[in-house]
């Protein structure tokens, strides 16, 4: 579980029609999207494939694709291997895919939202809010939320959370991104707190459950969870894109954006609801996964440039690939142990804003 952070520096000003930066041009910036498209999409299939085929038990890349390909195509299969990469791998890989898509996506769209370098999925209190509704039911049983199982009373506590945040986040009746954070960074300390009270009047048998659910996983993925989490994500994200040049001219400053004919009210209104959405149902299912929002848009930003029409669905490519990446190695550094994702993300991300504050003194001296 993440906290949150307080504002420190806007983002870098763009041009509103989103067309470059005044910044200098990033390394590929100049590459057609499709092209880049192209290239991720082929890099995430691979590491997919990789991903299902190794394990406990590993397998050949040409085996994982051969088991994908019968379950698309038709075609027969050993039924052992089967069970193996399709029942209990891909569904897992798929949802790290999934998830790392959302909170990357989210993280770009909240970064522009409130215009702060380290906004995450997570600085609308939907980490601590999920969290309070899944240890509750881990705790008290599944009645102590009239029948909701761990993910619905995740999701429910998440949009929970959301909705103080936003209520707490007007002033006069507006949105004010300032009020928004400090809103986001009060409401997950009340959760937290509850959180832990929770946890210490559970049985000592159920607190590893709680924490590991608590730190991230997708170990208990199932094909179930994916058809929500798939067309959540996938919709959000193609939808959010259509709202990229309005994000351009949103990080060039509120008064830009309304000269340019833009509803600045309603367009925070639309990003916050989809972005809660996005991250609610992916804490319900994959628990508190940190540093992906934060650090994914970033490299995306500096590899690929700040036009929003292209950083959304590169990020969320790369945010897939990295999480894919980082749930195969929980499960192979320390066998027979499985780790919790945060903490490979975390170990990840720390260096990244080490070098990203040594590299950009804008950050370092904010």
């Amino acid at each position: 579980m993440t906290s949150t952070r307080t504002p420190v520096r806007a983002l870098p000003r763009q041009r509103a029609s989103g067309g470059g930066s005044t910044a200098r041009p990033a390394p590929l910036h100049a590459v057609p999207l499709p092209v880049s498209l192209f290239v991720l999409g082929a890099l995430l299939v691979v590491v997919i494939l990789v991903a299902a085929a190794v394990g406990s038990v590993t397998f050949s890349l040409g085996d994982s694709w051969q088991i994908v390909r019968a379950h698309i195509f038709g075609g027969v299969v050993d039924p052992a291997h089967d069970q193996i990469i399709w029942q209990f791998r891909i569904p897992r890989v798929l949802l790290a895919a999934l998830a790392g898509a959302g909170l990357a996506v989210t993280g770009v769209v909240l970064q522009a939202l409130v215009n702060n370098p380290l906004a995450d999925p997570f600085i609308l209190g939907v980490s601590a809010g999920g969290s309070v509704g899944a240890v509750t039911v881990m705790a008290l049983g599944a009645g102590a939320l009239g029948g909701l199982g761990v993910s619905g009373a995740a999701f429910l506590g998440a949009m929970l959370a959301v909705g103080l945040v936003f209520l707490l986040g007007q002033q006069g009746g507006k949105l004010n991104p300032v009020r928004l954070v400090l809103a986001g960074v009060v409401v997950s300390y009340v959760f937290t707190s509850i959180t832990n009270f929770l946890q210490l009047q559970t049985e000592p048998n159920n607190m590893r459950a709680i924490m590991f659910w608590l730190l991230g996983s997708v170990s208990g993925a199932h094909w179930d969870q994916l058809h929500v989490a798939g067309v959540v994500v996938i919709a959000s994200t193609l939808l959010l894109t259509l709202y990229g040049r309005q994000l351009n001219a949103l990080v060039t400053g509120d008064e830009s954006a309304t000269a340019l004919g833009i509803d600045v009210k309603r367009l925070r209104l639309i990003l916050i609801v989809l972005s809660s959405l996005v991250a609610g149902v992916l804490i319900a299912v994959a628990g508190g996964i940190g540093f992906v929002g934060l650090m994914v848009p970033h490299l995306v930003r500096l590899t690929f440039g700040v036009d929003h029409r292209r950083l959304l669905p590169l990020a969320a490519l790369v945010g897939a690939i990295y999480l894919v990446v980082v749930d195969l190695l929980s499960r192979t550094v320390d066998p027979p142990n499985e780790l919790p994702l945060n903490i490979l993300t975390a170990l990840f991300g720390a260096p990244f804003f080490i070098w990203l504050m040594r590299r950009d003194r804008s950050l370092a001296h904010s």
